[in-house]
């Protein structure tokens, strides 16, 4: 008979769709909660049985007979840890593994039966980031052997053996189907009641942001001008910002620094990255300014004399206005959903993160926290030399405007 308030939650999906990071983020909320939870992990245990021996995609061809059976085992061993953990006081075991098909889902249903079981199917189809996180996978330590062209082929090739193992989740008793970039629940099939369920659903289709620094580029010769848009570079004074920012923030741990494709974003940037050689840049050019089409290089004074009728349509509705040939701040809204939620994923759930942008892209970063409504997102305060704060994670929303 199942003991009250415990659980296994049983991850599913091929490499890179999200589950190990799934995982941290499903554990750091159910601990920070109170609840005893591990997660147990088939290639953890893996790399502790065999250092130096499974990195080659033949170990994962389910027609290796030899093979099959020391994975076999590895999933054993890893059920019967997370089984024995349970036994000793624990109250919620993950078990982090591909899982792909029907035939393994159903050993471990054998082996897991005392308690209830959750499965939760991980899916990304987002061709970018699969690129990237197979590189991310490629670089681990037990590829270190291999050349990068060598350890990308040897990860697609095991990724290609787990495809024709592949059956989606569908006979399983309780089972979510989850878009993990964008935390979007695709199938919900749940038979039975079982303990924290609806934090657990809570937490799948929420963002998760430890610690976001959304920075505004400095200032450049075209802001001074107040001139619209382009490409232009920091002047003195912006290049003052970024160093005296870079300053602010350097007793601060910074996994990714994200910017845009432009100059004056990726200029901000420079002193921070200069700081920490160990933080990845990564340019999104979702987050690139609002394309202001003809009015590109204008100042406001110049569109109110020479485009009357436009300069009065974006005073009347500056959300759904947009620039002749450019973008309106409904359609820059979406793209920079997008990037965020790109930066998000690619991130995971346990570094602090930086974005360089700019005032339009960082509004609608801001207007996904502050709740606003959408005809007010373009006058959201997007000071230069300070920076926003932003902590969004289940148990606390954190929104604070800073100076530096």
């Amino acid at each position: 008979m199942a003991t009250a308030g415990k659980l296994y939650i049983v991850l599913m999906g091929l490499p890179a769709t999200g589950k190990s990071v799934l995982a941290r983020k499903l554990q750091e909320t159910l601990a920070g909660d109170g609840r005893a939870v591990r997660t147990f992990n088939n290639g953890d245990v893996r790399r502790r049985l065999f250092p130096r021996n499974t990195s080659f995609a033949e170990f994962y061809n389910p027609d290796n007979a030899q093979y099959s059976a020391l994975r076999d085992e590895i999933a054993l061993i890893n059920l019967y840890e997370a089984k024995n953990w349970l036994q000793d006081g624990g109250e919620i075991a993950i078990l982090d593994a591909t899982n792909v098909s029907r035939a393994r889902r159903a050993k471990i249903e054998s082996h897991l039966h005392e308690h209830p079981i959750l499965y939760i199917e991980t899916v990304n189809n987002d061709p970018e980031l699969y690129a990237y996180s197979i590189d991310r996978k490629t670089r681990l330590p037990e590829f270190s052997h291999l050349s990068y062209e060598e350890a990308r082929q040897s990860f697609e090739d095991r990724i290609n053996f787990y495809r024709k193992l592949y059956t989606p989740l569908n006979d399983e008793r309780n089972h979510l189907v989850l878009d993990t970039l964008n935390n979007r629940v695709l199938k919900e099939h749940i038979q039975d009641r079982f303990p924290h369920y609806f934090q657990i659903r809570d937490l799948l289709v929420a963002d998760w942001v430890k610690g976001l620094y959304l920075v505004r580029h400095g200032e450049t010769t075209w802001n001074a001008e107040q001139r619209i848009g382009g490409d232009p570079l920091l002047n003195d004074h912006g290049n003052c910002q970024a160093r005296a920012m870079a300053e602010h923030l350097k007793s601060l741990p910074l996994g990714f620094i994200f910017t845009s494709s432009k100059q004056r974003s990726r200029q901000m940037a420079e002193p921070l990255l200069c700081a920490r050689p160990e933080a990845r840049h990564m340019v999104i050019k979702e987050f690139d300014e609002i394309h202001a089409g003809i009015c590109e290089g204008m100042t406001y004074e110049e569109m109110r004399r020479t485009l009357p009728q436009e300069f009065a349509a974006r005073s009347a509705d500056k959300y759904q206005y947009t620039y002749p040939g450019g973008e309106s701040y409904a359609t820059l809204q979406s793209r920079v959903d997008r990037g965020l939620k790109k930066a998000l994923w690619i991130a995971g759930v346990s570094q602090n993160i930086c974005i360089v942008g700019h005032q339009a892209v960082n509004r609608a970063i801001l207007a996904q926290f502050l709740f606003r409504r959408q005809q007010d997102v373009p006058y959201i305060n997007i000071p230069q030399e300070k920076y926003y704060h932003i902590v969004s994670v289940q148990e606390k929303k954190v929104v604070e405007l800073l100076g530096y």
